[in-house]
């Protein structure tokens, strides 16, 4: 049984559809990626699940329990840390990790000091004196010295210097040894594609490929610089080649997955002193998916994928 599923679901706020029948699934022990922009309904599938918000259709569960009528049982079990932390002004940073890892059944005082370290926080500040960046490695550091069963990241790194960054990976990458499971949302596809072991892209409230990296990988372009020996004829014209382009000497192009084995059989004969291959990464699939180039504008040959 998924630790954690939604099927259909479906959000409305008056006339706006936030989320139109999105269904994702969460095993034992992964971390999974939940990636769109700002506004593609990322939030509101997390505030569903942790029983913020009721769907309007369709269902949400947690540890096989209604999201919505079981909110405070499964709460127990997760730590959640959301984008844009509020903490309690008059509290000190570790009052506050304190209050929060108090309300599990289980917590390691040990672990809490070597987070505080890692994270390279001051635990003895007030929380109005915090930083963006100190707010979300006190939500860090409470979510990491809990022992929960799911984690449930909104935008985690927030605020957060590439340093931090970094010791945030390393966390999600221990509890995922402890067989816990991650549930990440993020815009930032780096972060996703060194971490998750599978993938959801959401395009305005609706989920429009799910799948493992190596998956998705698969529809997109490799890119390839080649030099030979004697010119590449009619490799313009090949099945899945595009923008092929000459520079002294090395011809640089991209591929469709499907069609790599075809070209490399076919440049091959023309005595290949250079190839360089550039796998796709997943930010090459999300700027398809969302039909931008690299400069976020309009693709040429993209069309609207719900």
């Amino acid at each position: 049984m998924p630790i954690l599923e939604t099927t259909d679901l479906t959000k409305r706020f008056g006339r706006l559809t936030a989320l139109d029948k999105v269904s994702i699934s969460v095993n034992q022990g992964e971390i999974y990626g939940f990636i769109g922009p700002n506004g593609a309904g990322k939030t509101t599938t997390i505030r569903t699940l942790l029983g913020i918000l009721q769907a309007t259709e369709g269902g949400a569960s947690v540890f096989g329990k209604d999201a919505w009528k079981n909110a405070v049982e499964i709460h127990t079990r997760v730590a959640f840390v959301p984008g844009d932390v509020n903490l309690w002004s008059n509290l000190t940073g570790g009052e506050v990790i304190d209050f929060f890892v108090s309300l599990r059944k289980k917590h390691d005082k040990a672990r809490r000091a070597s987070l505080i370290k890692m994270f390279d926080l001051d635990p003895s500040k007030k929380c109005r004196t915090y930083s963006k960046g100190n707010r979300q490695k006190v939500a860090l550091v409470a979510a990491f010295a809990s022992d929960a069963d799911l984690y449930i990241l909104d935008e985690p790194t927030s605020g957060l210097d590439p340093l931090m960054e970094q010791v945030f990976q390393e966390c999600v990458g221990e509890v995922k040894k402890a067989g816990k499971s991650v549930f990440l949302s993020s815009h930032i596809l780096s972060e996703v594609e060194k971490l998750c072991d599978r993938v959801s892209i959401i395009r305005e409230g609706r989920i429009v490929e799910t799948g493992t990296l190596s998956e998705l990988r698969h529809l997109t372009r490799v890119s390839m610089n080649i030099a030979t020996k004697t010119p590449v004829e009619g490799l313009a014209q090949m099945a899945g080649v595009h923008g092929v382009t000459e520079n002294k000497g090395v011809v640089s192009f991209t591929v469709d997955s499907s069609e790599l084995g075809a070209v490399v059989e076919r440049v091959s004969k023309y005595g290949v002193t250079k190839l360089e291959s550039m796998p796709p990464t997943l930010e090459d699939l999300f700027m398809r998916h969302y039909n931008l180039d690299a400069n976020g504008g309009a693709a040429a040959n993209g069309g609207n994928r719900r």
